[in-house]
């Protein structure tokens, strides 16, 4: 099989249609072979690295988790992947470990927010995108918390996810409140759910 066809191979095996420099090395061939199926028109580059087929539906939440893999969907963004809001986001809000830094990451459309070490790794999960990939997001009771202690959110969304919570089957109180705390947003969680319960 030649280099070119084993490349096709990791596109036609991947179901977001893409490929990594470091998958095409992995597979001990020569990351040239990336730049002829580029000229030719088959893949095209989507960030560095990263590379999509050609004739591809681009998942656009897909794609920038693999460019910036420690970015975990939050805030707005997270409510409309959880189906808690009906506002398509304009920029993806992703959030970042404190420190983490990437100098083309300014340049994407993308609201940054940064967290501790501690406060970055719970509440994550897995789930699938639009277009049916897996990205990662925080779960539910951590994005409504984060809301609740960020600005800039728009008041009706607050309103409209938090309603929305309080009459879902599927609502863990005990997780909301353990997240409240320690983002230390207890009063505000409590007051929400003194007038919706």
């Amino acid at each position: 099989m030649k280099n070119k066809d084993k490349v096709r191979e990791i596109i036609k095996n991947s179901s977001s249609n893409t490929v990594s420099t470091k998958q095409v090395t992995n597979s001990g061939i020569n990351r040239g072979v990336l730049k002829e199926l580029v000229n030719c028109g088959e893949i095209y580059r989507v960030g560095r690295g990263l590379y999509i087929q050609s004739e591809a539906w681009e998942d656009d939440f897909y794609l920038l988790q693999q460019r910036y893999s420690r970015g975990i969907y939050s805030y707005d963004t997270a409510l409309y992947l959880l189906g808690y809001s009906d506002r398509t986001p304009f920029r993806y809000t992703m959030t970042f470990p404190k420190g983490y830094n990437s100098p083309s990451i300014k340049y994407e459309n993308i609201n940054i927010k940064r967290v501790i070490l501690d406060n970055y790794s719970f509440g994550i999960i897995k789930i699938k995108s639009p277009c049916g990939n897996y990205i990662y997001v925080y779960d539910l009771e951590r994005t409504l918390c984060d809301i609740l202690r960020g600005n800039g959110i728009d008041i009706q969304i607050i309103n409209q996810a938090m309603k929305k919570y309080a009459l879902s089957k599927n609502k863990n109180i005990h997780k909301l409140m353990q997240y409240a705390k320690k983002l230390h947003v207890v009063p505000k969680v409590l007051h929400y759910m003194e007038v919706l319960l």
